[in-house]
């Protein structure tokens, strides 16, 4: 039986993009979304998000 992955906590994520000089205002902005939508990504699923996010830390959302 495979250990089943954990999901990564939202501090990890913010200072896992501050380590890059990312905040989650310019990838929503880049994203062509309003600059605070993002951090909707912590209370509802909502997988373009999470691809976002993803994709700028150089992993496959999970």
């Amino acid at each position: 039986m495979e250990p089943k992955s954990q999901d990564w906590h939202r501090a990890d994520i913010k200072s896992a993009l501050e380590k890059r000089g990312i905040t989650l205002r310019d990838l929503s902005r880049q994203a062509g979304l309003s600059p605070d939508s993002l951090r909707n990504v912590f209370t509802r699923s909502w997988p373009r998000a999470e691809r976002i996010i993803a994709d700028a830390l150089g992993i496959t959302p999970k």
